[in-house]
């Protein structure tokens, strides 16, 4: 399995003889995690158990739930009108307008409001919880499957971004040797030019060739950068949340190139390294999208 993407998208849907009820999930990147829910408030009271299962079953990443909900095909709102109110609310009334005298104005559609219809939300509370359970589970699922296709994508970039870093450090280190000796003969060359004019012990020429040398050797920084890459292609390959860990070793990885391109003074490792820098500004940003 590898890595999983922050962006993604889900959706569910389960049905019952009375309701429909739909999830709808899409999450993009974060660096820590935020859950937002929108849905009818009779179920609100079931927000802090799913907050609580996309909690645990994700690591990073901004979301945004929806739930709708609706009647089932061929329900409508006459379904809904709840006979023994209607009787009720006539006997009250008809008592009253008898004992005023009063002629009063009614129309059906007045029946339509909510005092006169069944308690739906709390007869068929358990069943709505149950349809809600389902689909967000669903949504779930099909949430992680989505990152987890958008991981793969991801890693296949990277990995091809690594693979064009690798190639300009390969050119680096077999050029780190030359460098150094070219630097050298140049140091030598120029100090026989100067010995003439000025008296200087061998000696102490010795110990500021060598000393200068020693500055501008990238070997320690080459070592380095195999040590982050060996560790970068395990990870990547990994399943674990690791996000966080690859911009730590991008970071680490750009110190150690920037050294060597400040050390480095021949055209064509300095060139390389301009590349490799591109390589790893492109892998941040890949980076940025991984859990």
């Amino acid at each position: 399995m590898t890595a999983q993407s922050m962006t993604g998208f889900g959706q569910s849907v389960s049905q019952s003889d009375n309701f429909v009820v739909s999830v709808e999930m899409k999450s993009v990147n974060n660096r820590f995690k935020d859950i937002r829910f929108k849905m009818p408030s009779t179920l609100n009271a079931q927000e802090i158990e799913l907050k609580k299962i996309m909690t645990d079953t994700f690591s990073r990443g901004s979301f945004d739930v929806y739930v709708n909900v609706k009647r089932s095909e061929g329900k409508n709102r006459f379904d809904d009108l709840d006979s023994k109110k209607i009787s009720q609310f006539i006997q009250k009334v008809s008592s009253l307008i008898k004992a005023e005298g009063v002629t009063p104005t009614l129309s059906m559609t007045d029946l339509l409001r909510s005092e006169f219809l069944l308690d739906q939300d709390e007869g068929n509370q358990e069943e709505l919880i149950s349809l809600l359970h389902q689909s967000f589970n669903g949504a779930i699922l099909d949430l992680k499957k989505s990152r987890e296709s958008e991981g793969e994508k991801l890693t296949k970039v990277l990995e091809k971004h690594l693979e064009n870093f690798r190639t300009q450090f390969s050119f680096v280190e077999k050029n780190a040797e030359h460098f150094k000796t070219v630097v050298e003969e140049k140091l030598k060359k120029r100090i026989d030019e100067y010995k003439a004019l000025v008296s200087v012990e061998q000696s102490r020429i010795l110990q500021e060739v060598v000393f200068y040398l020693e500055k501008i050797d990238i070997h320690e920084e080459i070592n380095r950068i195999h040590s982050h890459l060996e560790k970068f292609e395990n990870l990547i390959k990994s399943n674990s949340d690791v996000g966080r860990q690859i911009d730590f070793l991008i970071q680490e990885l750009g110190r150690e190139t920037n050294t060597m391109g400040s050390k480095s003074s021949m055209k064509e490792i300095s060139d390389a390294v301009v590349q490799m820098k591109l390589q790893l500004e492109k892998m941040r940003e890949q980076g940025l999208n991984i859990e």
